[in-house]
């Protein structure tokens, strides 16, 4: 074989290959694949399911005589569930339920979104139009009702354009009102399956509720809120306020709000159990909490001053702590003093519709049970600290973003973000970017941050009113005014109150030559448009304060609204 000869003083030629940079494989992506056995998307639902399995004979709601385990609510959860899919009620459709706080409405957190569904929890203190417009805005589907709401539901639906579904809650424990719809809910159930086979959602982006918040403008906004938040934010209830299976929860805060800042889930995820309570009463109240030995409760500022004034012929004392959380103005030391005389601790909390409620609670530290009254209540009554489940807050120059130095002065604007933030508002884009601008969602609420990293509100930017644990649109309020044929210019603001912590002041200034109209005049043709708790409680006449651009200055007119009798 003829061998290739080496040319002495030349070198081969060498074939250059493209380098290519090499590309390093990450271990903790390679094969490991997300799939059934290693990933579930996170749903309250599986609270129930859990509950049921592990604590199937405990009680799991007491409502007036009755009691059901968690076998049973289980089962009754199913049968709405199956129900409504037989009634053709798919994923995404809406759900509606009007009625206090009745275990219709528990049942319904856990059933509608069982089958797919969005459960719109309805807040029974709006008047009709409004009901109307929130059935027609979210498209319900089926409306179940409580007949102690047949007045306003029956006006509510004679203004749809379209028919709806109406189911109706004949709790025995209400006398009155109407039936309105084409069965009653027990009977309702009756047509579901007890065992029926529900799926989880197959995103947990998915929606779960849909919840109406006036913000400051007369038609109200829908929050939509998703799986995962509901369920983390449960948790972050249950963490927050030390829930346990030893657990007795008193209804007192209305479910329509927060989907009763998401109890309904936190409670169950806890295996305690749930005492609903139709009204808010102290003659209710004090007897629930001695005959269930109830542990938690919560509720606006309002429920703690009506337990405090009751008739001491309505309090019953009893022998264990109860917790009791609440939101919305701080309460002063004498509330906190008078509470814990009765056997109350008082844990602050801080949130919005927009949060799923509580997203911040003022933590207690040790250090502040040896502290006088004052300064403790001092301490107390601040909002405090972000939830274990929500990412971050800062207080920040909405502007700039800069977060404002700790130093317990410095004004900035609360703003949250993470999971437990809603997806955002219902048919309204413009609204949702706006809310959740630059990464974060901005309440509008105005506070500073202590050294100790605690937070405080100061002050809102939005002209909304807080009445009772009532969101007021001054806006709507002032329309409303406005309509009145003598009224030239109107202005409403909060007005310090020690029953409802805030309620509507109106500032008018009557039209030349209009006939003579006083502040019931007035107080009367609100009532007459709005929901009860929207309407002035106090009427000032004469000219409203303006600046060199004729804007009303509403900062004058709260200073003045502090001192105005009444």
């Amino acid at each position: 074989m003829a061998q290739r000869r080496k040319i002495a003083g030349t070198k081969a030629p060498r074939t250059k290959t493209p380098r290519t940079k090499a590309r390093r494989t990450n271990p903790f992506e390679q094969a490991l694949d997300r799939g059934p056995a290693n990933y579930a998307p996170l749903t309250p639902l599986s609270f129930l399911a859990r509950a049921a399995t592990v604590y199937p004979d405990k009680p799991a709601v007491i409502h007036g005589d009755r009691t059901w385990s968690y076998a049973d609510f289980y089962a009754r959860c199913r049968r709405l569930a199956s129900a409504l899919r037989r009634r053709g009620i798919r994923r995404g459709d809406t759900v509606a339920v009007m009625a206090p706080n009745v275990p219709a409405l528990l049942e319904a957190h856990y059933g509608v979104p069982m089958a797919g569904a969005v459960l719109n929890a309805l807040n029974y203190r709006l008047d009709a139009r409004t009901i109307a417009f929130i059935l027609e805005h979210g498209e319900a589907k089926v409306l179940i009702t409580d007949r102690e709401f047949s007045d306003t539901v029956g006006q509510a639906l004679g203004m749809l354009r379209r028919k709806i579904t109406v189911i109706d809650i004949d709790d025995p424990l209400h006398a009155g009102g109407q039936l309105l719809g084409e069965k009653d809910y027990e009977a309702f159930l009756a047509e579901g399956d007890p065992d029926w086979a529900w799926r989880g959602p197959a995103d947990e982006w998915q929606a779960i509720c849909l919840l109406y918040t006036s913000g400051t403008t007369g038609n109200p906004k829908g929050v939509v809120y998703h799986h995962r938040g509901a369920y983390l934010n449960a948790l972050g209830n249950a963490l927050a306020f030390g829930l346990t299976p030893a657990s007795v929860y008193l209804w007192t805060l209305p479910m329509f709000h927060c989907s009763g800042w998401t109890y309904a889930w936190a409670v169950t995820a806890a295996g305690g159990t749930h005492v609903c309570l139709r009204r808010v009463e102290p003659a209710l109240i004090f007897p629930a909490i001695k005959r269930h030995r109830v542990t938690h409760m919560c509720g606006a500022p309002i429920v703690m001053t009506t337990l405090i004034h009751a008739p001491e012929a309505v309090k019953v004392t009893f022998d264990h702590v109860v917790e009791m959380a609440t939101g919305g103005a701080a309460p002063p030391s004498t509330v906190i003093a008078a509470m814990e005389a009765m056997g109350f601790r008082v844990t602050h909390l801080y949130g919005l519709t927009e949060t799923y409620g509580p997203s911040t609670l003022c933590a207690w530290q040790a250090d502040w049970e040896g502290l006088p009254l004052k300064a403790r209540a001092e301490k107390m009554a601040r909002q405090g600290v972000r939830y274990p489940t929500i990412e971050d807050l800062i207080i920040a120059d909405p502007r700039s973003m800069a977060p404002v130095p700790r130093d317990g002065r410095t004004v900035g604007e609360v703003m949250l973000r993470g999971n437990t933030v809603m997806k955002g508002y219902l048919k309204n884009p413009r609204a949702t970017r706006a809310a959740l601008r630059r990464g974060w969602f901005h309440t509008g609420d105005l506070a500073v941050w202590h050294p100790d990293n605690y937070m405080e509100i100061k002050d809102r930017s939005k002209d909304i009113i807080i009445s009772g644990g009532e969101n007021i649109s001054s806006l709507e309020v002032e329309e409303v005014l406005y309509s009145h044929p003598a009224v030239m210019e109107a202005a409403v603001v909060a007005k310090p109150d020690e029953k409802w912590g805030e309620v509507p002041c109106a500032f008018v200034t009557l039209k030349p030559g209009a006939p003579p109209v006083g502040a019931e005049d007035l107080i009367q043709w609100s009532r007459d448009k709005l929901a009860r708790y929207k309407v002035p409680k106090h009427v000032v006449f004469g000219a409203l304060p303006k600046t060199s651009t004729g804007k009303i200055q509403k900062f004058v007119l709260r200073e003045q609204a502090r001192s105005a009798p009444g």
